[in-house]
């Protein structure tokens, strides 16, 4: 079992921003392209961004240049910064992990993600 713990999230307002955070273990860290899942009501699960251990990134059109994704080497962390939030932003989060890969040759794509977090609630309202 892969361990990766979700913390962050909750309420925000329309044009506020939310950090979330995904910490795992030091082997799937330093091995693994990591990155966050969404699923908002009404739609199928996607993609928001991925990072390769390398930190080459791939991002999610609907939140293109609103959220950055980081890689905390020192805690074995992945961090998700959101900005601008919208009302669609509202959904559950799921911190995804590759299977083997270090790069995110899988992209945005849910079904190539083996490792999957609890999920994580954010609400953006007015």
């Amino acid at each position: 079992q892969v361990p990766l713990v979700e913390s962050g999230g909750g309420s925000a307002q329309i044009g506020g921003s939310l950090k979330l955070s995904c910490t795992t273990s030091r082997d799937v860290f330093r091995t693994r392209c990591m990155g966050w899942f969404r699923q908002t009501p009404g739609k199928e699960r996607e993609g928001v961004v991925v990072i390769s251990v390398d930190d080459t990134r791939t991002t999610g059109l609907a939140v293109a240049r609103r959220v950055t994704i980081t890689r905390d080497t020192a805690n074995n962390t992945v961090h998700l910064q959101m900005n601008n939030l919208k009302p669609e932003d509202t959904g559950m989060y799921f911190c995804v992990a590759d299977g083997s890969r270090r790069y995110c040759t899988g992209g945005l794509g849910a079904k190539n993600y083996e490792h999957w977090g609890q999920g994580i609630q954010v609400t953006v309202s007015s």
